[in-house]
């Protein structure tokens, strides 16, 4: 057995060095240099190297050895703190980098005492308080890095804990064997060589914790949590593992004899493996976690930490691609621990059926999930249901388990019922699942979840009053595109209408026949294209915009006018402007049949004009009828539904504004009682380098028209 630990020294720190080499050299190879995070692993793994080499060479208890070891501790502070601190989002508190700085000032002080013990070999009650001094301050620095590690873990945000986890683990091992190393050597009065052998065991084990995260340490986000009396309470858990430390060794040197040092290296590599099973695992922490806020808090939860936390969840999604009822369920469920659950909603029958599943696939949820009976309990009761007491048959109350479905007594995996009531209507249920420690609730558990229910009604109930907003303003676009619609079918019931009384004068002339047969086919492309402008009212002024050459569109708008009233046309040959070509017709032929309408008499010609002035090009539409007061024209002459001719819906200036405006243009009015009304619109001139003919889609439209 003697020999056996210096073969296992030498050749497992051998191993430890080529190991965590051949990591770094690896890393190297494969450009992990971008990030701080990993040019601090790749140097902790070269020093991790460096002193495992020393150890094996020179001895783990050499000068050298010992330096090593403090720079190895050193590099893997420096990874620790750049990985805490390569979330810059978030501002971490003072106390942690001030005891980073403690901890880099004991490791300064271990070299200094290391340094002045070699001196002092030949005086040896010097050099007895030196070691000894030397391994406390070693003691001090595990029990320090554990708090950090910790800490580490403990502030990272639930994605980042997945990365991390394993490196973390392995600095925890590795400092916990540390811990009891030195706290051996120190109760012992001399080193421990069993333990110095096995070293580099534990740095052969970590190294491939180290390989497996390297890719992947994740993004650290500060988590709001009760964190200080959490790691306060892990210092002193810490403290008291060293007293239990203390009396578990001396009493394995009393009872064991000579297999002393053999029983402290099974005992301390049992507790270890304990540690590093525990420490990780989900339940151990529910566990943990339940016992901590029993028996350390006043109450139960951390309300400020639990209400950021909801209004987050809810309000936010970074990346996680959830919906917005599966984030109503979560942030509820973390309240309780529980790790999945369903959302039921109201129908139209009254009763709720399943709108959401988080987490619970195989639910089986019936149609009807809960009935009319039942919706009206959890509505006037707001009484939070735990499923357990039903199934063990202690509810006292026979209200409560006839308005439980079967269904959910019989899925073993529900726990909770919670009622979401808004303004005394139930807008929800939220139905929990189990989560990873079983407990029963509390009056600050049900306090908690009846808030949070309360909180969760509101958001369902604003999403449902923005969904019925948004059909209505569906329904209403659709109203006024009909309402429009309704607008140019009347100018073209008028123009039909002004054909038919015509027809009785002068059906016998081949001319007239042949312009009503024409004006027929331009009421049916008119009423054609304003069916088509029904389904797509929005895409039309501003999807087509282009240059528009004026006097082709304005010669083609007032032939269509001319046969029934006179149009006098005015205006230059080249005239360009920037606009849809299909919408300034409409809203010409609406100007101008307003002008007709407003005339006098037949005989009073309107008059179209355009012109340019500075980058704005012109048309005018001007009537001498009866004109327009200035309060209608301030008030509502560009308010839908208000019209003084008999009969008008008051759409078509409505309208006209809006396609302008689409345009990039304006509509404004000059208008005067008995004297006449001119409407003017300004739309951009088309830049000279991009002027060219209407397109064909202009043309083609044109002539329809």
């Amino acid at each position: 057995m003697a020999d056996f630990f210096p073969f296992i020294g030498t050749f497992g720190h051998l191993l430890a060095a080529a190991l965590n080499g051949a990591l770094a050299i690896w890393m190297l190879q494969k450009a992990y240099l971008r990030q701080p995070t990993h040019k601090a692993m790749i140097l902790a793994l070269v020093l991790t190297s460096a002193w495992a080499l020393t150890c094996s060479w020179e001895g783990p208890l050499s000068l050298l050895a010992y330096f090593m070891e403090t720079v190895r501790n050193g590099a893997l502070l420096l990874f620790m703190y750049i990985l805490l601190r390569s979330d810059e989002s978030h501002e971490q508190p003072p106390t942690v980098s001030i005891l980073y700085l403690v901890m880099s000032a004991i490791l300064l002080l271990q070299v200094f005492v290391d340094a002045i013990a070699v001196n002092m070999a030949s005086l040896a009650a010097q050099y007895s308080f030196l070691f000894f001094t030397s391994t406390i301050l070693r003691m001090i620095f595990a029990v320090g890095a554990l708090v950090l590690v910790h800490n580490l873990y403990s502030v990272a945000s639930p994605q980042a804990r997945m990365a991390i986890r394993l490196p973390m683990s392995g600095l925890a091992v590795l400092w916990f064997f540390d811990l009891n190393l030195y706290t051996i050597t120190y109760l012992s009065n001399a080193p421990s060589y069993e333990l110095l052998a096995m070293r580099g065991v534990i740095a052969i084990f970590l190294t491939p914790l180290f390989a497996l995260a390297v890719r992947s340490h994740g993004e650290l986000k500060v988590q709001l949590s009760r964190s200080i009396a959490f790691h306060s309470f892990s210092l002193v858990a810490i403290g008291f593992y060293l007293v239990v430390m203390v009396m578990a060794v001396q009493i394995l040197s009393f009872f064991a004899g000579e297999y002393a040092q053999l029983t402290q290296v099974s005992f301390i590599f049992g507790t270890s493996l304990a540690a590093l099973v525990l420490l990780p695992s989900n339940s151990f922490r529910a566990w943990f976690k339940v016992k901590i806020a029993k028996h350390f808090f006043q109450h139960r939860y951390d309300y400020r930490a639990e209400w950021i936390r909801f209004a987050d969840t809810i309000g936010q999604h970074e990346g996680e691609d959830i919906s917005f009822h599966s984030r109503v369920v979560k942030a509820v469920a973390d309240i309780a621990d529980s790790k999945s659950g369903l959302l039921l909603t109201p129908e139209s029958g009254g009763h709720l059926s399943l709108q959401e599943r988080w987490n619970w696939p195989a639910a089986d949820v019936p149609a009807i999930a809960i009935d009319n009976d039942a919706v009206r309990f959890f509505q006037d009761s707001g009484y939070i249901a735990e499923l357990d007491s039903l199934r063990e048959a202690v509810a006292s109350d026979k209200q409560v388990a006839d308005n439980i479905p079967p269904w959910l007594v019989e899925e073993s995996r529900a726990w909770i019922v919670v009622p979401l009531v808004h303004y005394a209507q139930l807008v929800g249920l939220l139905v929990l699942g189990r989560p990873t420690i079983n407990r029963s609730l509390d009056w600050e558990d049900l306090d908690m979840l009846r808030v949070a229910g309360r909180q969760a009604a509101s958001y369902l109930a604003e999403e449902r009053g923005q969904s019925a907003l948004a059909e209505a303003q569906q329904f209403e676009d659709f109203n006024r595109r009909f309402a429009f619609v309704m607008h140019d079918i009347k100018n073209t019931v008028s123009q039909l209408s002004v054909m038919s009384r015509n027809a009785q004068k002068h059906i016998e002339k081949p001319a007239f026949r042949a312009d009503m047969l024409e004006t027929l086919q331009g009421a049916v492309d008119k009423l054609n294209e304003t069916l088509s402008r029904l389904s797509n009212y929005r895409q039309g002024a501003a999807s087509n915009v282009a240059p528009i050459d004026v006097s082709k569109l304005v010669t083609n708008v007032a032939a269509q006018k001319t046969p029934t009233h006179p149009i006098n046309i005015i205006g230059a040959d080249n005239l360009t402007v920037m606009g849809d070509a299909v919408s300034l017709e409409q809203v010409l032929l609406h100007l101008l049949q307003n002008a007709i309408d407003a005339s006098k008499s037949d005989a009073d010609a309107v008059i179209l004009q355009w012109y340019s002035k500075g980058d704005k090009g012109y048309l005018e539409v001007a009537d001498q009828g009866t004109g327009m007061s200035a309060e209608f024209v301030r008030n509502k002459l560009f308010k839908p539904f208000s019209s003084q001719k008999d009969g008008g819906f008051g759409i078509g200036a409505f309208e006209a504004k809006a396609l302008v405006m689409a345009m990039g243009g304006m509509l404004e009015v000059e208008s005067r009682e008995d004297v006449g009304t001119r409407m003017i619109i300004s739309l951009p001139l088309a830049p000279e380098d991009q002027y060219q003919p209407m397109n064909d889609y202009q043309n083609e439209a044109l002539e329809k028209a």
